[in-house]
């Protein structure tokens, strides 16, 4: 080997070093579950445990038998293969062992399964709707009854778009958290609006499919106070990585506070089918629920992704006649990811998303859409 050669090979290695280092220096890597946050995450991260130990004594053992079999009796010390057939010992013994470990797995896979299914005797129930892309919540029994959202994501598009830095919870923060206080029971009604969605937070180890047309239930408890994070863990569309779940574990005094403060906040909220709005008041209130509802997909300048989301800005159906995009809007448009917004959001809201997309940007067409149009068409 030329002394050349002997360089280049000791740089190659030497590179390979530095490369493997810096990305172990940069990765961030998570080897177990999430810190459980009650005694149910804590039951199932004891299981899995359990359960590695139990594979790892098996893998030894198995693997440990074969290649000191392998070694101690291969060919080249002159051992002969033995031949024996039907040997009833060990095939009870190959019988036996296995299903004694099955029995030993099962006891306490079993018992935490029942533990998680059981939703009896709960102090609050909330219900969750998946939506493409946000979680609606109503509170349906217990303190806070009569409570009803949305959590939208909250990150900045110029975050997601990659002109401004990351923020430390990027793609896990929500612009309304579901807020629960500690130590109760909270029975979980889960459902879906468009397509099947799933809720899903680590910490509290709780996962519940929502699917269109059925009830589904699950339940938790958190032990400590404290903002958990999760997200939608279904393939529920095109922006499903946009669809975070984030709940506020507080204490009981607080979630007390927070109940009043809602229950005003919604009272001054109400809105008024029956009245007829000005177009200035429509727009105000419809830039508020494009924000809100729109501009993930359409873009803040109205311009839509090109080549997967049409464009508001000079839109035909936004410049054509108004029955014809508020039958889009409340009815949205199978097979693409214009989805239905008559039930995610009520008259007032669609009549105000309406004008506002019909004098915006470059669209100035005049038209004012009263909630009453909305009825009309529903």
């Amino acid at each position: 080997m030329t002394p050349k050669t002997k360089w280049f090979r000791h740089a190659s290695i030497i590179g390979l070093l530095l490369t493997l280092y810096t990305g172990l220096a940069q990765a961030a890597y998570e080897l177990n579950f999430q810190k459980p946050a009650n005694r149910i995450g804590q039951d199932i991260y004891d299981l899995h445990n359990l359960m590695m130990v139990i594979i790892l004594v098996i893998f030894v053992g198995v693997f440990g038998v074969m290649f000191y079999s392998v070694f101690a009796h291969r060919k080249s010390k002159g051992h002969q293969a033995s031949q024996f057939h039907e040997n009833t010992l060990v095939e009870v013994i190959w019988t036996v062992v296995p299903l004694i470990i099955l029995v030993g797995m099962a006891i306490p896979a079993t018992n935490t399964l029942l533990s998680m299914r059981d939703t009896s005797n709960p102090d609050l129930t909330i219900k969750a709707t998946g939506y493409q892309w946000k979680w609606g919540y109503d509170y349906l029994k217990g303190e806070g009854e009569g409570i009803s959202f949305k959590a939208n994501l909250s990150t900045p598009q110029e975050q997601i778009h990659g002109t401004a830095p990351k923020g430390e919870h990027y793609l896990l923060e929500v612009d309304h958290p579901l807020v629960v206080p500690i130590g109760k029971k909270i029975r979980l009604v889960t459902t879906a609006n468009d397509v099947i969605h799933s809720w899903w937070v680590p910490a509290l180890a709780v996962k519940q499919d929502a699917v269109p047309g059925f009830v589904r239930d699950t339940w938790f408890r958190v032990d400590r106070e404290g903002t958990y994070r999760g997200q939608c863990a279904e393939l529920c569309g095109k922006d499903h990585g946009f669809m975070p779940i984030v709940v506020e574990a507080v204490s009981a005094e607080k979630y007390t506070q927070w109940v009043a403060e809602q229950k005003k906040l919604m009272a001054a909220a109400a809105d008024d089918p029956t009245k007829t709005y000005t177009q200035d008041e429509l727009k105000a209130r419809g830039e508020k629920v494009y924000a809100a509802n729109c501009v993930a997909c359409h873009q803040a300048t109205g311009k839509g992704i090109p080549g997967a989301i049409l464009p508001l800005d000079g839109s035909k159906v936004v410049l054509g006649p108004k029955q014809a995009q508020i039958a889009v809007v409340v009815n949205g448009r199978p097979g693409t990811a214009m989805a239905a917004f008559g039930k995610q959001l009520n008259d007032v809201e669609l009549a105000a998303v309406i004008t506002y997309t019909r004098n915006a940007w470059s669209n100035h067409t005049g038209d004012t859409v009263q909630p009453s149009d909305i009825k009309a068409s529903r």
